[in-house]
């Protein structure tokens, strides 16, 4: 079944502040590059029938591109987010507005939470992200807005700081995810949760592997996660490795650029 996707073309990305181990201000990064980049995996979502909408960049927020922080949608309501820090805070408002003026019922976060960086949506559940740049406590809130349980997991790596660089749905009922990310108190729900899950290499989630995006189907994945890429397809499923070298650069991937709106107003 076609997707919807919100992206945000980045018109003015660059790499200015470190707030995760990603980010290096002295080396910078190619703007330019980083727009081929990001328009290849558009294409690539296009190309498989997915529907792709955009939001304006703003001047003066670089990390705009990364779409998936910007919000959680289920079921056609938006839970908003609230940035950790301030260089992104304006971009959750951004966000927002976006879905207001199109009729989206939404909720304005009490909590600081990233969006889809740490709500990744299953069949039946949320998994969601805290440790880093997402309270607990807006896990509860987002339940109670959306309906939806949701299960709480605690990342421990900085290199991971959310949840969608640590794992990644394969479809509804099933994941792939990097165990060392994570509290061994959370490995074990993921171990009885998912039995059956792709378990990622340290290689593959050293180059951003798991922030994914599969279809059910398809998957667009970093070309560099070799391994990740052999066991699915030994899975079954149909890989599209893209290149997004340059917004790895500030900690991003294919997931990271991509909002899922599930439902629609």
């Amino acid at each position: 079944m076609p997707k919807h996707f919100l992206m945000c073309r980045p018109d003015y990305f660059t790499v200015e502040y470190a707030i995760n181990p990603w980010m290096d201000p002295e080396a910078g990064a190619d703007r330019d590059l980083a727009v081929r980049q990001w328009e290849g995996l558009k294409a690539a979502y296009e190309e498989l029938g997915h529907q792709v909408s955009l939001i304006d960049p703003i001047e003066g927020l670089p990390d705009m591109v990364f779409a998936a922080n910007g919000a959680l949608v289920v079921d056609g309501r938006v839970y908003g987010a609230r940035f950790a820090h301030a260089e992104r805070g304006p971009e959750g408002p951004a966000y927002l507005r976006w879905f207001t003026e199109r009729g989206y019922p939404a909720r304005e976060p009490l909590h600081v939470n990233e969006g889809e960086g740490d709500f990744l949506t299953l069949d039946d559940v949320i998994l969601a992200g805290t440790g880093f740049r997402t309270d607990v406590v807006a896990h509860q809130e987002a339940q109670e807005f959306l309906g939806r349980p949701v299960i709480s997991l605690t990342l421990v790596d900085p290199r991971f700081y959310h949840l969608d660089t640590a794992l990644f749905p394969l479809d509804g009922r099933n994941v792939a995810y990097y165990p060392e990310a994570f509290s061994e108190g959370s490995r074990k729900v993921l171990r009885k949760m998912f039995p059956d899950a792709l378990i990622a290499t340290a290689d593959d989630a050293e180059v951003l592997g798991l922030n994914a995006v599969s279809d059910g189907r398809n998957v667009i994945i970093n070309a560099e996660a070799s391994n990740l890429q052999l066991e699915l397809k030994r899975r079954g499923y149909e890989v599209i490795p893209v290149d997004l070298s340059e917004l790895r650069k500030a900690g991003g991937g294919p997931k990271c650029c991509t909002l899922e709106i599930r439902g629609e107003n």
